[in-house]
Formats: C-alpha cells, structure tokens, sequence
C-alpha cells in the first residue's frame, strides 16, 4: 500500500483518485483536502483526462471530517475549518465544472463529508456494503462539502431535510431507491463496474459531456427562455466540434463513432 494520502493513478484516459487513510476511515484532513484539491486541478488541466474516478482504501469510502483533528484545534478550529472547506470545496467545483464526468466508486460508509463528495460526482456505484448518513447534526455541527447544493437536486428538499436533521442511515438499495447511486453491485465487483463505465465515457464526446454538465448544473436556476438559449448555444458549439462532426458523420454511415475528446 502507498504510503501517499492520495493515491493518483492514470489508465487509458482514466484517472483514479484514492483517499488513502485507510486507518482514519479516509476520514478529511487539510492534508487530505489539500491533496484532492490538487488532484482535480491536475484532471481539469490534462486534457487526456477524459473520465475520472474517486475511491477510497480500506473498509470505507469516506467518514467524514477528521474530528479528532477538529478536538485537538481547540480554539484554532476556525481557521483549520476555513482552511480545510477551502481546499474541499475548490476540488468539488471543479469536477463539478470540468468537462470529464466523474464517478464515486463508493464502499463501506460515506458519511459527512464523505457522502457530500459522492452526491458531488456526476455518477456513482455502490457496492452493496455502502451506507450513508449525512451525520453532521450528530456532532453539533452543519453541512458541508456541497450536500446542501446537490442532496437536494438529486432527492428532494424533504428527504434531504430528513437526512439532515435525523441522521438517518441509508443502505445501498435505499440510497439507489430514492437516486442518490446509479448502480448497485456485490463488493467484489465494484472496481470492475467501477472501470467499464469509466472507460465507456472516457471513449466518449468529452466535450458535450462538459456541456451536459454545465447545462444541468444552471438549469434549476434558469427562466425557460435562458435555458433554451444556453440549449441552443451548446448544440451550435459542439455540433463545430471534431466529435460533433465524427458523431454526425457516424450516425448517417451506420458505424461506431471514434471521438477523440475534441
């Protein structure tokens, strides 16, 4: 095992990024924040990073904040959390915004923060062992990571409420139930599903994945005529594009397309 805290792996346009304190529950510290951020700067500026992965090692995804951390602050706890929200939340804007979808291979329990970085990604599988609770409240604390942005977008505002205030704990077949994973497999199958979908995006139109990203993400905030016009600005756009091109020209020869991401 690497004794990095983020593991960065790139296969065939793929980036793996793996939270790596195993021992901590991969639990977020600034050590950790600050790495992930990095991390999705190196992704967004690689323009061969076509679809990229966010893991975790050990027996969980991710558990949340690093309280222990928080307690041994004290008073400096302030400046530790603006230091550690600053580098989370500039990682999760920008694989919100990157072109490149990005996809939560999610094990064991996501909580807290861990939950608002899967909600975060564009897709994600679970594996049947995944539980998830937003456990903030638990410890007297309030949300963080963009769950009060994406929970809802993706569950409703009442079920998002309830996850808030209860604490209550979701299963994998829950959490696929009411939207928040895509897909469900047995554990010993996630890295495998994990890698198909991967590589079926990453062989993708990266470009129009981009612009269905940016779509989705103003449309809860846009009039109809505002929306209908970034629409059109979009399909004007990659229709311009090598992938726009290769794709028309594909449909018409009845053939596979072979998009090369421009």
């Amino acid at each position: 095992m690497s004794d990095e805290i983020l593991i960065f792996e790139t296969r065939a346009n793929v980036a793996w990024i793996t939270l790596n304190r195993p021992k901590a529950g991969n639990a977020l510290n600034i050590e950790l924040a600050e790495a992930l951020e990095a991390a999705a700067r190196r992704c967004e500026d690689d323009a061969d990073i076509r679809a990229v992965v966010l893991a975790g090692t050990g027996p969980l995804f991710c558990a949340g904040g690093d309280l222990r951390s928080f307690a041994e602050a004290g008073s400096d706890v302030g400046p530790l959390l603006k230091r550690l929200t600053d580098a989370l939340h500039a990682a999760i804007a920008r694989f919100a915004r990157m072109q490149a979808p990005v996809i939560a291979a999610v094990n064991g329990a996501a909580a807290g923060a861990g939950m608002s970085l899967a909600c975060a990604t564009d897709l994600a599988i679970a594996a049947e062992s995944a539980r998830f609770t937003m456990a903030y409240t638990a410890a007297g604390l309030s949300p963080d990571g963009s769950s009060t942005y994406f929970l809802p977008r993706l569950i409703g505002i009442r079920r998002t409420k309830e996850l808030m205030l209860t604490n209550r704990r979701l299963s994998a077949d829950e959490a696929l139930a009411w939207g928040l994973v895509t897909q469900v497999v047995p554990d010993a199958d996630l890295h495998d599903a994990v890698g198909k979908l991967a590589s079926t995006l990453a062989a993708g139109p990266t470009p129009a994945f981009g612009t269905v990203k940016k779509l989705l993400m103003t449309s809860p905030l846009q009039d109809l005529e505002p929306q209908l016009a970034a629409e059109a600005d979009g399909i004007i756009a990659m229709a311009g594009t090598d992938d726009g091109q290769e794709g028309i020209a594909a449909f018409l020869a009845k053939r596979r397309p072979s998009f090369q991401g421009k």
